[in-house]
């Protein structure tokens, strides 16, 4: 009996630790407008322990009257696909300390893909570090929450 207590507390001790670091992980969650020339807003949504971004708003959708295409793809079979909807933030993971990291962005001004971690700044802010290789090879940007 005293050990089927202890297993008991223990197991509601280790849900009690994870429940909090859940809800921090999930705080990237919303839609964040980016910054630069070109600003957009990327819906960061999960899916199953991963998270993924993806462009819900551009500042100048169109090109000559038509939706702006993928044209910098670097596979040619995409090129024509409209940027607005497309999945450009991939494979994130909460590393448990105030950092999402292992996950890769897509950049369609440049057509480059690359490697990349969150850090959340404050509730409405998180700073983005794209990166070739080891991160010191790299550009961050500062993105703010914001509604569609």
């Amino acid at each position: 009996m005293k050990y089927q207590f202890l297993t008991c507390f223990l197991l509601i001790q280790s849900v009690m630790l994870v429940a909090p670091s859940q809800e921090k992980a999930d705080e990237i969650i919303g839609i964040w407008l980016t910054g630069g020339k070109e600003p957009a807003k990327i819906q960061i949504f999960k899916s199953r322990d991963k998270f993924y971004g993806r462009i819900v708003w551009l500042q100048n959708p169109t090109t000559d009257g038509k939706p702006r295409a993928d044209v910098k793809n670097p596979d040619k079979n995409r090129r024509d696909q409209p940027i607005l909807g497309q999945l450009i933030l991939t494979g994130v993971i909460f590393d448990g300390d105030d950092e999402w990291d292992h996950g890769r962005i897509y950049d369609p001004e440049s057509g480059k893909t690359y490697k990349c971690y969150i850090s959340l700044s404050d509730k409405n802010t998180i700073k983005i570090r794209g990166y070739v290789g080891m991160s010191l090879f790299g550009r961050t940007e500062t993105w703010a929450k914001t509604t569609l």
